[in-house]
């Protein structure tokens, strides 16, 4: 992907990272890499979750309710980023202690030009995880032992660095998907391939496995399928141009035969599985962007379906609910942000832009708390004797996991906040010693952490 770097994905690429990261300079290009900062902002400065003019604040009515969350229940597996087919679990029973059971190096970690994207998935036993350089490695869930490790990077001129990319179970074989350009098919028990086939674009999406196909959005904002068993592409749907685009990617969701996918246009478009054929395009872009950040519209985290609706957040502003069924919009928020909700019971949880944890009505989209999890944590500088300007950095979080009663994130600093799901009180904090930004997920009673410096560690 070396020439990238003279596209405006760079550009993109390089706005969107101080975007994330909420700097006004290019001092952290990269919101994937960090350390935790030990300066805190005055007493009075306010940190809006909002980009521009418009406040989203507890709505006075809800203030005191209570609200109904499922009991949390065991998942053995966790095949897909999402873990279901919808991208959406209720409520996981995992990790009640949130202790650390081990912790397993798996290869290249973020640097120059690399990036680790993929979240990681479980199925049979097994945690997959893959590094920077498209090496794909299994672990045994229990003891962390490996269980079997291969290298995926394609030995040509034309693709000397890239990154992005992500995994996928089904029927016990592992889908990959890499920026390297390819798109694979291993055996979940011994890691040898089945087939690899070339895209023309890199894919910096996990995969959504259903219905025998594999489907994923590659870097044009084209959605491309493959069958499953035999890798032979499938349809493919063109999406609108758009060279501003976030690091992140998304995947797909998928009901009956229904697959809703987002582009970095803004797009949030329905289609059937069976052939490709569009059903309804919302765009989830504000009418009144005011500054050039606002510009990029991606949808970097995935879509997610819960009871009949589709849950989205942009980074140009917008958060919406859409009824599944009609496109139509049932209610939006002016919220930034650049992860994957979380639906369960009567309400949605959003993470904004600026690192603020937001509890939301699922019906009406009246909020019911905010929680700031960067609170204590921004760091203010002045340039360098007039030089450069004021500089603000706080730290990223990633999307959150309902597990056991609470709402477990991480961050670009390498902390790790539970947070009480009815309160939005942080019940606990832990370091992971390196900054994180994919999302956790939960299997098998465990909760799984993937770090920046590649490593991957087991909570119970």
């Amino acid at each position: 992907m070396s020439s990238m770097r003279r596209t405006p994905l760079l550009v993109a690429f390089l706005a969107a990272s101080v975007a994330v990261s909420g700097c006004s300079t290019v001092s952290r290009l990269n919101p994937f890499r960090g350390k935790a900062d030990k300066e805190v902002a005055s007493a009075g400065e306010r940190i809006s979750i909002v980009a521009f003019d418009q406040k989203v604040e507890p709505a006075e009515s809800l203030k005191g309710v209570d609200f109904f969350l499922p009991a949390p229940e065991p998942m053995a597996d966790w095949p897909l980023p999402g873990g279901t087919p919808e991208q959406s679990v209720a409520h996981v029973e995992a990790a009640p202690n949130l202790s650390v059971a081990w912790k397993r190096k798996f290869g290249e970690g973020s640097g120059r030009g690399r990036h680790v994207t993929a979240p990681p998935i479980a199925a049979g036993g097994k945690v997959f995880v893959m590094d920077a350089a498209a090496r794909v490695t299994a672990f045994d869930a229990k003891s962390g032992s490996q269980a079997w490790s291969v290298n995926l990077r394609p030995d040509t001129k034309r693709d000397k660095e890239s990154f992005g990319g992500g995994l996928a179970y089904s029927g016990g074989k592992v889908y990959v998907t890499s920026g390297y350009r390819f798109v694979a098919q291993l055996d979940a028990a011994t890691g040898s391939v089945g087939w690899k086939k070339a895209t023309a674009q890199p894919i910096h999406a996990a995969p959504t496995v259903a219905e025998g196909r594999v489907m994923t959005v590659a870097l044009d904002n084209t959605m491309v399928t493959f069958d499953a068993a035999t890798g032979e592409p499938g349809w493919t749907y063109q999406a609108l141009s758009e060279p501003a685009r976030v690091l992140g990617a998304s995947s797909p969701a998928v009901s009956g035969d229904t697959v809703v996918a987002a582009f970095g246009s803004g797009e949030l478009v329905a289609l059937r599985i069976a052939n490709g054929n569009d059903l309804w395009n919302e765009t989830l872009s504000r009418s009144n962007r005011s500054n050039a950040l606002s510009e990029i519209r991606d949808i970097p985290g995935r879509p997610i379906i819960f009871q009949g609706d589709v849950f989205a957040v942009s980074h140009s502003g917008v958060f919406a609910a859409t009824d599944l069924r009609t496109g139509q919009a049932r209610w939006s928020l002016p919220i930034t942000g650049i992860t994957t909700p979380w639906a369960s019971g009567d309400v949605v949880y959003v993470v904004s832009r600026a690192g603020e944890l937001i509890c939301v009505a699922r019906e009406s989209g009246q909020v019911y708390w905010i929680r700031d999890l960067n609170a204590g944590k921004v760091k203010t500088k002045r340039g360098w004797f007039g030089i450069g300007g004021k500089r603000i950095s706080r730290p990223v979080w990633s999307s959150p996991l309902l597990a056991s009663n609470r709402l477990i994130l991480v961050s670009s600093s390498g902390e790790l906040a539970a947070v009480n799901a009815k309160t939005g009180v942080v019940e606990r904090t832990m370091g992971l010693g390196s900054s994180a930004m994919i999302g956790p997920m939960a299997a098998g009673g465990t909760v799984y952490v993937v770090t920046d410096e590649a490593q991957l560690i087991a909570l119970r």
